[in-house]
């Protein structure tokens, strides 16, 4: 017996961690939830009947945007939804990756499947199939502005269930649509009335990246907390900021949950016992001090993303709506400001991330600041130059983090002849938040590094319970790198370690 699907779709329950989980393994099987189906026939009978009436409709019987004064002959109606998607299918640039165009599978089937869309069941059931059959179509990551949804790149997703374009196959090979299709035993789909439209009106291209970006992003607050905790071992600092009636004087959630963990993870330690007497210091700079006001901040800004696509996966963005009573309805549902504006924050928040967490590689490499620490943490330096050019590096990073921080949704470019004036720019958005992200991932991975070079120098003293696993992962595992005696290249330990916070391997959980 075939085992039982990952992710029943019903249009109204799919979560971050199912799309996650689901665009990630390419085992994972979906399948549409029965009531869905018999609601979206329904909804598809009112469609058919206003058809059959010859009432105007918005891209049923029109042109398209600066278009849609224009008749549509009966007779054609199904050749202007195949046009639609053929002339739209106007991607450029490389690729999607593989999970990001699984995730925009699952999300554009999940949101067909609400009987708003008033698609034929069919049309959601063939892009399940293909999803199922491991056929990935290949898809521009350019040419999305996000506006009437993400149109480019949902047609080149269309463009792939009716037979044209390229896809991979479930070798990962790639190879003409119609073949892989007719190697699975799946037939090109033949769009009718409204599906074209309703497939490609959608903000699922920029959904998909926000999804896996926002569980990313959780993993890697997560982990720059734990870094925050072993440099504050590291640099022999005070826990007393972390004291919880500070934090519930200001009660944001973010901070306090920052604080939180920060003392869980600090709970303990006899570093900090060696040096609760006659310390000269009556306070740590910011950076140390002042984690869970900074950290906290970010973890609300992705809270605030998570928000926002928890709505967004179950919700209509099609255009036009069908609604129970009869009506179809044209709106703007389709338009992606949401979306852009909660990538844009996240933007934000993971590159105040990374600043603060430099800050600290600074602090422990730099022996003006380090607390007795050796120059660089090398144990000659001057022949050695140790960690000096990871800070330089971590540096480079959140630079170019800042310069990406200039919010995309805020950037409109009227087009489709001034029909659609203001546009918010998503996928532009989504990239740049995506590669703020691994340089936040990168940049983490420097702090850790150093930090654990820095509790080296403190042995025998022992760390905190929580700080000392993390410790332990640091130097284990796959992702694990060595005590640096030597110099030797550290690019590579870098791209480790990003590796293993990119894959939650230092994530201490919350």
């Amino acid at each position: 017996m075939a085992p039982p699907p990952s992710v029943v779709l019903d249009g109204n329950s799919l979560s971050i961690s199912q799309v996650v989980e689901f665009s990630r393994n390419a085992q994972k099987s979906a399948a549409i939830a029965p009531t869905a189906i018999d609601l979206l026939a329904e909804s598809r009978s009112i469609v058919d009947r206003a058809v059959e009436r010859g009432e105007t409709m918005y891209g049923i019987n029109t042109g398209f945007g600066k278009l849609a004064n224009v008749r549509i002959d009966p007779g054609s109606l199904g050749t202007l939804q195949t046009n639609l998607i053929r002339s739209h299918a106007a991607g450029v640039g490389d690729p999607l990756p593989t999970e990001i165009v699984r995730a925009m599978m699952l999300l554009r089937a999940n949101v067909l499947v609400r009987p708003t869309s008033g698609v034929r069941p069919a049309l959601a059931e063939a892009l399940v199939a293909m999803l199922n059959a491991g056929i990935v179509p290949i898809v521009p990551e350019q040419g999305s502005v996000g506006a009437s949804g993400d149109l480019a790149p949902l047609s080149h997703l269309a463009l792939s269930l009716m037979g044209e374009g390229t896809v991979r196959d479930p070798a990962g090979a790639l190879r003409p649509a119609a073949v892989a299709l007719a190697d699975a035993g799946l037939s090109p789909f033949r769009f009718g009335p409204k599906e074209g439209l309703a497939f490609i009106n959608g903000t699922q291209a920029q959904t998909a990246i926000l999804a896996l970006l926002v569980h990313d992003a959780e993993v890697l607050w997560r982990t720059a907390v734990a870094a925050a905790a072993m440099t504050l071992e590291a640099l022999r600092g005070t826990p007393t900021p972390l004291d919880s009636r500070i934090h519930g004087a200001r009660p944001h959630r973010g901070q306090l949950a920052t604080a939180a963990l920060m003392r869980r993870l600090l709970d303990g330690s006899e570093i900090r016992e060696s040096h609760r007497e006659n310390d000269p210091r009556v306070q740590d700079a910011y950076s140390l001090r002042c984690t869970p006001q900074v950290l906290g901040a970010v973890r609300d800004g992705v809270s605030f993303a998570r928000q926002v696509v928890e709505v967004e996966l179950n919700s209509s963005t099609d255009n036009p709506l069908v609604f129970p009573d009869g009506d179809i309805l044209s709106g703007g549902n389709f338009h992606g400001q949401p979306v852009a504006q909660a990538l844009d924050v996240l933007a934000i928040a993971l590159t105040t991330l990374q600043a603060l967490a430099e800050r600290r590689v600074e602090r422990l490499v730099n022996p003006d600041l380090s607390q007795g620490l050796p120059a660089f943490l090398t144990t000659d330096p001057g022949l050695r130059s140790g960690f000096m050019m990871v800070q330089i590096t971590a540096a480079s990073l959140v630079a170019e983090s800042r310069t990406l921080c200039y919010p995309a949704s805020i950037g409109s470019i009227p087009t489709d002849a001034n029909q659609e004036d203001f546009v918010p720019m998503g996928m532009a958005a989504a990239f740049k938040a995506k590669r703020i992200l691994v340089n936040g991932a990168r940049v983490v991975a420097a702090e850790l590094m150093c930090g654990a070079q820095g509790l080296d120098f403190l042995a025998p003293l022992r760390p905190a319970e929580g700080v000392g696993r993390l410790h332990r992962s640091v130097r284990t595992g796959a992702h694990g790198v060595a005590t640096l005696g030597e110099d030797r290249p550290l690019g590579v330990d870098l791209e480790r370690l990003t590796a293993g916070v990119l894959a939650g391997t230092f994530d201490p959980g919350e």
